[in-house]
Parts: C-alpha cells; sequence; structure tokens
C-alpha cells in the first residue's frame, strides 16, 4: 500500500502491529540491570540473548495509557505550551557541537551558548531553547553548565542537551532553583537496531519522579540501522519508542513523554553520508505524528539541512521541511538555526528560519470567509474604478491580513543597489548581530544564580 498526503489508519495500524511483532520476537536489549529487573517484574519475558526482554502487547498498551495526551512545557514568563496530538506546533533550536557565523566555521564555545540563547530569546516564532556541546567546557559538565548558561540568557523552554547521569541527576536539583514548573525538558535517543544503551536508560533512570518531560527518540537510518526501505525503519524505530515509553512509565507512571521518530534519516548509498535534508526526511516526520496521534502522544521531529551555510540548499530544504512538518502536524520541531544535519547551528540561519517559519504559518492559516472579510458593502460603497487604500476596512485589517516579514527584500531595484545590494544572509547575520549585541536583563536573580552555581561547582567536586 502507498500513500503520500496522509498516514491513513490502516498504515499507521499495520506499523504498530509490526513493531508489537518485533518487541516479542525478538524483542529489545536493556543495557541496564535495574531497569531490566523492572520490566521483567511487570510481565517482560528473557528473550534469547543477555539483556534481551520481550515485551507483550498487554504491558506496552497498558503503559501507553499511563502516558499523559497533553504535555505542558513551561517557560518563565508566567506561561508556556501545552501540546497534544492534532494540536498545534511548536518550534525549538537545535542541538550541535560548531558554529558557522560570520562565514567561518569553529567549535562552539560557551559564549556562543550565551548569543544563541539571547537570538531565540528575540526571535518570536521561537518557543524553545536546545543545549549545545561546548568545546571549553569538560565533556561531563556540559550539560550542567549549559543548563545555567540557558537559564541566564532566556526565559523560554529549555530542552537539556545531556551527557552523563550524575550530570542529568544534578540538573534535576537545578529545576527547583527557578520553580517547580517543567521549564526544562530532556530526552534521549535509542541506539538500534532494538537496543536502549545503559547511559540512556541510567539518564531516563536518575531523571525520574521529578515531573520532567521527556522525548523518547528513535533514530533509525533507514539502509544502515534499519531496513532501507522506510516502512521497515519506521517499525523499528516505532519499536524503540514504545520500550522507551515502557521504560519510563515504569519508572514514573504518568510521566510526560513525547514520540519522537522524526529524528529517522536515511544513508546516501552514493557519499556514504547520513541525509537530514531529503523528503523521505520529511516523511519519517509525517510517520512520527500520525503514529503520535494513533497512540495518542505529542509527536516530535526535526527539520535539518545537509548544507553547510544559509545558502539556496538550506532555504530549500529547510522551507519544504518546515512546511510539511506544521502540515503533517507535528507537535514539536526542532530545527531553527540548523545547518550540517544538526551538526552546526548558525545565527543567520536561525534568523532566517524564523522568517520561513512566519511565512509558513501565514500560508497555513489560510483566507477566513465571512461577512467583514468579503466586504460587499465597502466593495458596492466605493463603486467602480474606486479605491481601498484610504478606508477604515483596510487600516483595521491589514496588519492581520498580511505576512510583514523582517528581512525579506520588499524594496525597489534602486534601493537594493543604493544599500549595497546585500544577500538575505548579510541582512540575516546583520540582524543576528544587532539582536546578540543588543541590551539585554540577566533571565535569572542574583540569588538563583549563585544557587545554580552552587549545584554546579558541587557537582564538578564530585567528578
Amino acid at each position: 500500500m502507498y500513500w503520500n498526503r496522509t498516514v491513513s489508519a490502516d498504515i499507521t495500524r499495520q506499523i504498530h502491529e509490526a513493531s508489537i511483532d518485533l518487541l516479542d520476537n525478538p524483542g529489545i536489549k536493556i543495557e541496564h540491570d535495574g531497569i531490566l529487573k523492572l520490566l521483567k517484574q511487570a510481565g517482560a519475558r528473557a528473550g534469547n540473548s543477555p539483556y534481551v526482554v520481550r515485551l507483550p502487547e498487554e504491558l506496552i498498551m497498558q503503559c501507553i495509557e499511563r502516558a499523559p495526551s497533553e504535555v505542558f512545557f513551561a517557560d518563565r514568563r508566567q506561561g508556556g505550551h501545552t501540546v497534544s496530538p492534532g494540536g498545534a506546533s511548536l518550534i525549538w533550536s537545535v542541538p550541535g557541537m560548531n558554529i558557522f557565523r560570520h562565514g567561518k566555521h569553529r567549535r562552539f564555545l560557551k559564549t556562543d551558548m550565551a548569543d544563541m540563547a539571547r537570538l531565540f530569546d528575540e526571535l518570536p516564532t521561537v518557543d524553545g531553547v536546545f543545549g549545545m556541546s561546548m568545546d571549553d567546557v569538560p565533556p561531563n559538565a556540559r550539560d550542567i553548565v549549559g543548563l545555567r548558561i540557558m537559564a541566564e540568557n532566556t526565559t523560554k523552554h529549555i530542552r537539556v542537551l545531556s551527557f552523563t547521569p550524575e550530570g542529568a541527576e544534578a540538573i534535576g536539583e537545578m529545576r527547583d532553583v527557578l520553580g517547580h514548573s517543567p521549564w526544562f525538558s530532556m530526552g534521549f535517543t535509542a541506539h538500534g537496531p532494538l537496543r536502549w544503551t545503559n547511559l540512556a536508560l541510567e539518564i531516563f533512570a536518575r531523571t525520574a519522579k521529578k515531573g520532567i518531560p521527556v522525548t523518547i527518540n528513535g533514530e533509525p537510518m533507514a539502509g544502515v540501522s534499519g531496513p532501507v526501505t522506510l516502512a521497515g525503519s519506521a517499525a523499528v524505530g516505532n519499536a524503540e519508542i514504545l520500550a522507551g515509553l515502557v521504560i519510563n512509565q515504569i519508572l514514573e507512571s504518568g510521566r510526560p513523554c513525547v514520540y519522537n521518530l522524526g529524528l529517522a534519516h536515511i544513508f546516501d548509498m552514493r557519499t556514504a553520508i547520513a541525509v537530514t535534508g531529503a523528503p523521505e526526511n520529511h516523511l519519517f516526520a509525517r510517520i512520527s505524528a500520525a503514529m503520535g496521534r494513533f497512540y495518542s502522544l505529542p509527536s516530535c521531529s526535526w527539520v535539518s539541512t545537509d548544507s553547510m551555510c544559509p545558502d539556496s540548499q538550506a532555504a530549500i530544504e529547510k522551507s519544504i521541511g518546515f512546511l510539511t512538518h506544521l502540515q503533517s502536524g507535528v507537535n514539536v520541531v526542532w530545527g531553527a538555526g540548523q545547518l550540517e544535519s544538526e551538526l552546526t547551528i548558525s545565527p543567520a540561519q536561525a534568523v532566517i528560519d524564523n522568517e520561513i517559519v512566519g511565512y509558513i504559518r501565514r500560508f497555513l492559516r489560510g483566507i477566513e470567509v465571512d461577512e467583514e472579510t468579503l466586504a460587499v458593502e465597502l466593495i458596492r460603497d466605493t463603486g467602480i474604478a474606486g479605491e481601498f487604500l484610504s478606508s477604515e476596512h483596510t487600516l483595521k485589517n491589514f496588519s492581520s491580513e498580511f505576512f510583514e516579514p523582517s528581512i525579506l527584500l520588499r524594496e525597489k531595484r534602486a534601493e537594493w543597489d543604493a544599500g549595497g545590494c546585500k544577500t538575505l544572509q548579510q541582512v540575516a547575520e546583520a540582524r543576528a548581530d544587532e539582536i546578540i549585541g543588543g541590551s539585554f536583563s540577566k533571565a535569572i536573580t542574583d540569588e538563583q544564580s549563585e544557587s545554580l552555581e552552587k549545584i554546579k561547582k558541587s557537582f564538578i567536586n564530585k567528578s
């Protein structure tokens, strides 16, 4: 059976049944003695090799029922966003380890984390800020240091990038310093096929029982860690996510979980490169949204490009990516600022992505048709060969009816020539610099900063 525009109920059912079959035979590898014991106590059966268990369908469905259909991602503006299957889409930034800025590519540093957090704080379409791997911070402290830097420089929701179980535990302590609401979330990815590593499982275990939302990621690479067929890779990834969901619900019944098959990607057979900006990636995102709805769970995915800089390729891949993700109903969309298949972040690309998302949201909002918008009486009163520019109706409605770009070119050629013939990348780079270099008040109090620093130092001393 083939599909393109929508994922039918029959398709989701077939993927579900294939995953259930895989979790029963051969099962899933769980590289954690404590969690393995909990699974067996809950009804899982031993598999044919060490650390492999078979998960019965009844246990899987029970755990799906425990997971809430709505997940709240708090910010520190006395608000936040609730996501649910079929609901609105949030836009987040991305993880990574490099930065492309002012035409140069280099490793990402602590100062970059502060700059990017401030930038994303000011971009209106971005709802969450992702942690990054900072080259000038020891690997075991990158999550702790990253959370503190982000907390100081943005009031938006924070998605922590986890590195160690000990760091994850310390992050749990940091949560209460700034409030008990879920102002940050976490997540981890299965390293398949059909395998959850000790690192991922220990992070799940140490952050349980705190109400911290968790994104459960399946990331099969079609042709390598999953079958080359998209349906086959979807079945493998879905099985991994279901196993991760069972684990998290056993550790913390009712823990908010987000279903994420959208990280699945493909392997280019010609170049031997993992591809993230292809049409197949957008199809995986569509499956992620559909399977989330099938399980009554919020869904997640990423919008990526394989381009190295904010060029025409990035514009093509990310425009189509954001359009298909938002059309498909993915609830949480990573991608703002992303380049080089999630390895690199770019301030200029973040500004461009902000524009792309605003453009697409206006397109998807469509046309409102009612007595006010049809304006028959106004047309009649204006008469043949009249004008509408001076009418109160135009003044009242133009700002809500029209998309108003912040960086896209809407000038005559003479004005563009006079301004130096700047490309979109140059305009976006300048806009990013303006935001990053602008005035900014620290997003936490001195007392809170001291408390976070105390937790950080205690963690580093123990390490």
